[in-house]
Parts: structure tokens; C-alpha cells; sequence
């Protein structure tokens, strides 16, 4: 005979709440197929037992599935937020590299660049995380953003040396031309130095200059008064760095009061006009030659001290002071 407190329980009777209504359910057929035929009791019991436990399974099965659909909701979630922070990261760093080139046509690539990033960004934060389909699209674009933001470093990184390459050659190169014009300046320097010293060298010299009152015999007068003419002498000496040919000399007379005697012309000296009493031209040859000339007096000169001064080529070759009785 069958426990009847035990039938009751039908093995349920410490399930939990949730399964209340499949126990009594389950009492109430047990006890129905009881009263009616105890052979089946068994086999039943085992049916409805089965049935408890998928019922029971399928509960676990749409919790746990819930568990996981809320997880992977979370998980969505996070990789939109990677992905926008990523998108603005980018963004920021086309900003960057803006900065740091001079090329008008590539700035312009990279606003453009940059704007179609802000473009995508501005999508993905209007896009729901849940939206697959439309998050995985946004994601290649990712991906693409990246690959040619990439590419923009890699060329820029090669300008920027190739400009630090060509600057160090600048800088090389104009260092090279300043020590060169350096050099020139000196060597300029030194040629006018030594055109100068050459200058110097090459000019003519007058020596032994003397001036000698004549009578109206030509012959050495012992005062001045009573001169008819005055000689100059002198002597151009030997140079042989000065140049053949023929020479102008001009020969300056000055009184004892400072007046010019007035031979009739002028020459240029020192960027000026000077009137000069005696001109004469010679053939030089670099050897000592001796060279002479007269002004015919005209007026009555006074005795004391008078100067003569030689030229030629621009230049004072000799001077010497000369006294007279007064």
C-alpha cells in the first residue's frame, strides 16, 4: 500500500516557490491516477518529473540568456565609447600635425581629412550601441581613419627631414660662403695692399732739384732781382717698376709770399686743378733721366725763400725750398 503522506509530497513537496502550481499539479494527478489505478503511479510520476525539470531548465536557460544579453549590451557600450574616444583622438592629432608643416596643399588634405573625421564621430555618437549593423560599418571607417592618418605621420615625419637635411645643408653651405667671402675680402684686401705697395713702387722720383736765376746771357745770376729767367733742374731716378713711355712733368714755383708763378695751364692733383709754372713731357725708360726747364721772368721778384714742387701722374715727386738774397 502507498504511503499516502508520502503521495502528497509527490517529491515536491521542498521545491521552491517558483514551482508551486506544477506541484499541486502534480498532487492532483497523483492522487486522481491513485484512485483510480495504482499501476500507473510510477511511470506517471516519472513523466511529470521530467516535465518539473525542463520547465525548470528553460527558467535557468532564459535567466542566464538574459545575464548574457545584458552583458553583451554593456560590452557594446564600452566599444562605441573606445571608438569615440578613438575617433576624437585622431581628430586631435590632424589638429597637431598641422602645426608642425609649412605646405599649404597638404594643411588643406589634412582639414579636409580632419573634417570627415569629426564627420564620422558626430555619426557613431548618434548611433545606439545596440545598432550592429551600423556599429560595424563605423568601426571599418575606424580603421580607414587610421591606415591614412598613419600614411599623413609617415609623410610628414619624411618631410620634416628631409627639411632638417636641407636646412643642415643651408647652413653648411652658408657657412661655406661666409669663410669664402672672408677670404675674398682679405685677399681683396691684401691685392689692394699690394697694388698700393706696387703703386707706390712704380712712381716716379724726383731728385737733385735745384732752381737757378739766369741773366739775359743765360748765365747763373747771384740774386734774383736782376733775373731774366728761372731753371729748374732735377732728375727722374731709376725705377724699373714703373711703367716706359711718355710722361707729363709739372713743375710748381712758389714765392716767398706764396704766389704761383703762372706758366699758363693747370693739371689735376688730388681731385683739383693746380696751376703750374714750368711743362714739360719726356720718353722715360725706368733709367735715371735728367730733365730741365725755364720761365722767363717778366716782373720784378723779390728775394727770400721760394719752393719748387715736381709732378707727374697725378702725384708730388719731389719737393725742395730754395732762399735768395733779398
Amino acid at each position: 500500500m502507498v504511503n499516502k503522506s508520502k503521495t502528497n509530497r509527490c517529491f515536491f513537496g521542498n521545491s521552491s516557490k517558483k514551482f508551486n502550481f506544477a506541484a499541486i499539479f502534480c498532487k492532483q494527478i497523483i492522487r486522481f491516477t491513485y484512485m483510480n489505478n495504482k499501476k500507473i503511479v510510477a511511470p506517471l510520476v516519472a513523466v511529470i518529473a521530467l516535465l518539473v525539470a525542463g520547465v525548470a531548465y528553460l527558467g535557468y536557460s532564459l535567466s542566464h540568456e538574459k545575464q548574457v544579453n545584458k552583458d553583451m549590451q554593456e560590452l557594446a557600450v564600452l566599444e562605441k565609447q573606445e571608438m569615440e574616444n578613438e575617433y576624437q583622438q585622431f581628430a586631435d592629432q590632424y589638429s597637431e600635425m598641422k602645426t608642425r608643416i609649412n605646405n599649404d596643399s597638404i594643411v588643406a588634405q589634412l582639414t579636409r581629412e580632419q573634417e570627415r573625421t569629426q564627420q564620422l564621430l558626430e555619426e557613431l555618437r548618434h548611433t545606439k550601441a545596440e545598432d550592429a549593423a551600423e556599429i560595424t560599418r563605423l568601426k571599418k571607417e575606424l580603421a580607414t581613419v587610421r591606415a591614412v592618418l598613419r600614411s599623413y605621420v609617415l609623410q610628414i615625419d619624411s618631410l620634416n627631414q628631409l627639411n632638417a637635411e636641407l636646412m643642415n645643408e643651408n647652413n653648411r653651405v652658408r657657412s661655406e660662403l661666409d669663410i669664402a667671402s672672408q677670404q675674398n675680402q682679405a685677399l681683396a684686401s691684401s691685392n689692394m695692399s699690394l697694388s698700393e705697395k706696387v703703386a707706390i713702387a712704380a712712381q716716379l722720383n724726383a731728385t737733385n732739384i735745384s732752381l737757378t736765376p739766369l741773366n739775359k746771357k743765360n748765365k747763373n745770376n747771384k740774386t734774383i732781382k736782376k733775373a731774366r729767367a728761372l731753371l729748374v733742374s732735377f732728375n727722374i731716378a731709376r725705377n724699373v717698376t714703373a711703367e716706359n713711355g711718355t710722361r707729363e712733368i709739372y713743375v710748381r714755383v712758389t714765392t716767398p709770399m706764396g704766389e704761383v708763378l703762372n706758366g699758363g695751364g693747370s693739371f689735376s692733383y688730388e681731385d683739383r686743378q693746380l696751376v703750374y709754372t714750368m711743362k714739360r713731357a719726356i720718353d722715360y725708360s725706368g733709367e735715371e733721366t735728367s730733365v730741365s726747364a725755364s720761365w722767363v721772368i717778366n716782373e720784378t721778384l723779390p728775394g727770400g725763400t721760394y719752393n719748387v714742387s715736381i709732378f707727374a701722374d697725378g702725384n708730388m715727386i719731389g719737393s725742395r725750398n730754395v732762399a735768395f738774397e733779398k
